[in-house]
């Protein structure tokens, strides 16, 4: 924690990210469909519990865009009081992985997966958002939103899409405006321009309902863990841990990148991240993750140590407690658009420009779980996606080619690099277009040059072998 030589820092990089923090809690909580308070909850969790733990010195967690999806998809599908057993069975896992120190495994994970999720994700928000901000009634699944959004226009509440539409324009003007002026996080005076022209205009649009953080906290009851018994809920829970502890340390590594500071330990991060899983579980709020655009802001702002991490979340916690009733007055659009844009901001047009001219295999991948995320769900597309990255690099790790040298009356053709199953069909292809061999003369197979040679492989030179070197009593030579 801080000396007397750091505390002002802290204390005013809190300040800033609370603020920062507060209309994304919010923001997210309504998009995944539980109440506004929950949003808020997890934050305060995440900076005065998560906040002290080691893992990373500046990271700030709380609730994330990235999650959004998932969460919506288990509430709609298990029930809301089911939310609160999948948290924490994630950060039970999340515990288990940090404490079997699997945290440096999650940098293994390609990168065209990782940008390829955020891109599905992305695309999933900007897609709802679309309907939360016009305030129509959205269609169940992703396809069925992007289907319908033409004949959305004629439902829109076109003052809603005013007020989203101009919080999106604060939030890409206010990032060219003066040093001074952008200390003030650009999200909070987007939605408060918004919410203070609704209340002025008394503008007839959908407003965040708030029941009070008290009421909405709603631990999970024993009958509730039945939920458990499903794969499908197991399955969510699996994708919780492991999308979140994905998305906490690519986040930490990026972190690191931005201070000279001390770096992250990853298995400390995740058993962070599953200590305040679990306790967001037992409250019944949202799961939790580090969030690049608080962590960054923390950053920006000064921040030296933890004590800011944990400072915000003590922000939150007042706020959400001295002041509810303001959350009343905050318009949905204004949180739409808020999400909008950062779902926007996921998108990675430029890294895949990037790829296309140098690894065209990773932008397909990108390109193809991003896809698989929104025809699917998030879960399944990751997996999609990593398996064609599995694929992918097995494939390219199989290059097989041959070298024939005459040895008098024998061929001999070694094999280098190599071979499996997936290079079978070439191998043999160019084998079997070796010229007709002059009489009295014979082949052989030199496998000295192979890295690795499968079953499958094995099994076929030496079937080819024997049939092009059919001399009495000779057997092929492997």
């Amino acid at each position: 924690m801080p000396g007397t030589g750091t505390l002002r820092e802290d204390f005013g990089a809190s300040v800033v990210v609370a603020l920062v923090a507060l209309p994304l809690c919010v923001g997210v909580a309504v998009a995944s469909g539980v109440p506004a308070e929950l949003g808020i909850v997890t934050g305060v969790v995440g900076g005065l519990v998560t906040g002290w733990f080691r893992g990373s010195s500046l990271q700030v967690s709380g609730p994330a865009a990235g999650l959004t999806v998932l969460v919506y998809e288990a509430v709609r599908t298990y029930g809301m009081p089911a939310l609160g057993v999948l948290v924490l069975a994630a950060g039970l896992v999340q515990l288990c992985m940090g404490v079997l120190r699997l945290g440096r495994w999650f940098r293994a994970i390609s990168v065209a997966v990782v940008h390829g999720m955020l891109a599905g994700i992305g695309l999933v928000l900007i897609a709802g958002q679309l309907y939360a901000m016009a305030d129509v009634q959205a269609p169940a699944r992703t396809l069925e939103k992007l289907a319908a959004a033409a004949s959305m226009a004629a439902r829109a509440d076109w003052t809603a899409v005013a007020l989203g539409a101009g919080t999106i324009a604060v939030l890409v003007a206010w990032r060219r405006m003066p040093d001074r002026l952008r200390l003030v996080p650009g999200a909070l005076v987007g939605v408060a321009a918004a919410t203070g022209a609704a209340v002025v205009l008394r503008l007839p649009v959908e407003r965040v309902r708030v029941t009070g953080v008290l009421q909405a906290v709603s631990p999970p009851a024993w009958g509730d863990f039945g939920v458990l018994a499903s794969a499908g809920a197991a399955g969510t829970v699996i994708a919780l841990a492991l999308i979140a502890s994905a998305e906490t340390l690519f986040s930490a590594a990026a972190v690191d990148r931005m201070h000279d500071g001390a770096r992250t330990d990853y298995d400390r991060e995740l058993v962070a991240q599953g200590v305040g899983n679990t306790l967001c579980g037992m409250l019944g709020a949202l799961p939790m993750t580090a969030v690049i655009v608080r962590s960054a802001a923390n950053v920006e702002a000064g921040a030296r140590t933890r004590a800011s991490r944990v400072l915000h979340g003590g922000w939150l916690l007042l706020f959400a407690v001295a002041v509810p009733g303001l959350l009343e007055s905050v318009p949905i659009a204004a949180l739409a658009g808020v999400l909008l844009h950062a779902g926007w901001k996921l998108l990675p047009a430029r890294q895949v420009a990037a790829l296309w001219r140098t690894h065209r295999g990773e932008a397909v991948v990108l390109v193809a779980t991003a896809s698989a995320v929104v025809a699917t769900n998030l879960f399944e597309g990751v997996l999609a996606g990593l398996g064609l990255a599995i694929a992918k690099a097995a494939w390219e790790t199989s290059h097989v080619h041959l070298e024939k040298v005459w040895e008098g009356e024998e061929l001999c053709v070694r094999i280098l690099g190599n071979a499996s199953f997936l290079r079978l069909p070439k191998l043999l292809d160019e084998l079997d277009a070796l010229d007709e061999l002059p009489p009295g003369s014979t082949v052989r197979l030199d496998l000295s040059g192979l890295r690795h040679l499968d079953h499958a492989c094995l099994t076929a030179l030496d079937g080819w072998e024997r049939a092009r070197t059919p001399l009495p009593g000779r057997e092929g030579v492997i």
